[in-house]
């Protein structure tokens, strides 16, 4: 069936809207940290003690002629505006989504096809877990840090990766497409808010605690969630993201048997793709080893996540390989 133009143009207008809204929340956020005034440990410490203004706090005395406001004081301007980015960043994930359904409609296919596609999708699924499990107040500080990479990844995808719509090679006419590289562009949306969790915990904990630092990365640092809940952040989008990524590796075995006549043939997409797998089982198991926990089982998954940008940038578009016709992961 031939290429419907117009839905094609509107998924690559849907798709920079995206690009540009993420880009506003980011800045949102941005403005978020810089605006917030953090208050050391020691003083919320004091204040919860000694009492002060709250909920418990008498009303004050009629006055005659007077009107008095009850009810809950006005929220601060960096909650406010950090309400308003979130609210915004569902506009921006809708965009995103309806970009690749059109995509879809357009080429008559599923919209997996080439590394564009890929890139596309593995963000959507990053944004979409980061909604789910990043919704409560106290993730609102590492939104953005998690949305630097997306931009980054879309705005690679936009430019040097973009591909025309187009029907998918011959070699990729089989119902293994949407099964195998769905479920493999998924795991590696999680493993990224996964790796994006990793990070800024390593960070979060060569700052000190308590206020004590007037530094520009030790405000930057108390702004972020404490490094207990970033470490079970990582851990828990790491088991998400685990056995979905592991699941896309045993499907493309599958399907290479299908299309090749083997499972395995040590293909560098193949063999770079295991090594990450192993990454993040070592990361697991070091996880729950006594001894590395913390910093080490950290560096694991950062590891991981480092392997899996290579798998994705540097063996799709310079080392030669069966997966090279497409580009898919």
């Amino acid at each position: 069936m031939p290429i419907d133009e117009t839905l094609a143009s509107y998924s690559d207008l849907a798709f920079k809207s995206a690009i540009v809204i993420y880009a506003l929340v980011c800045l949102m956020l941005i403005w978020q940290f810089a605006v917030t005034r953090t208050v050391p440990e020691t003083a919320r410490k004091l204040v919860t003690v000694g009492g002060g203004a709250g909920e418990d706090t008498p009303p004050p005395a009629d006055v005659p002629g007077k009107v008095v406001r009850t009810g809950r004081p006005p929220r601060p301007f960096p909650e406010r505006l950090g309400n308003m980015a979130f609210a915004v960043l569902f506009v921006a994930f809708g965009l995103h989504a309806a970009s690749i359904v059109l995509r879809g409609f357009a080429t008559h296919r599923f919209p997996l096809g080439n590394m564009y596609e890929f890139v596309s999708m593995a963000c959507a699924a990053a944004v979409g877990l980061g909604l789910v499990l990043l919704r409560d107040q106290r993730y609102r500080g590492m939104w953005a840090f998690l949305l630097l990479p997306v931009l980054i990844l879309m705005f690679l995808a936009g430019t040097v990766l973009h591909a025309d719509a187009a029907p998918v090679v011959p070699a990729l006419k089989s119902y293994w497409l949407p099964v195998h590289v769905t479920v493999v562009s998924i795991g590696s949306g999680v493993f990224l808010v996964s790796g994006v969790a990793s990070l800024l915990f390593l960070f979060r904990l060569r700052q000190p605690a308590g206020g004590e630092s007037s530094s520009l990365l030790g405000n930057l640092a108390r702004r972020l969630p404490d490094a207990q809940t970033l470490d079970r952040l990582a851990y828990r989008t790491t088991i998400i993201g685990f056995p979905i990524f592991g699941a896309g590796v045993i499907l493309g075995a599958i399907w290479a048997e299908a299309a090749w006549g083997r499972f395995w043939g040590w293909d560098p997409k193949e063999t770079v793709s295991f090594i990450a797998w192993v990454l993040y089982a070592a990361y697991l198991h070091a996880r729950a080893t006594s001894g590395w926990r913390d910093t080490k089982a950290a560096w694991i998954n950062v590891a991981g996540f480092v392997a899996m940008l290579f798998n994705l940038f540097i063996i799709n578009i310079v080392v030669s390989g069966l997966h090279s016709y497409a580009g898919l992961n």
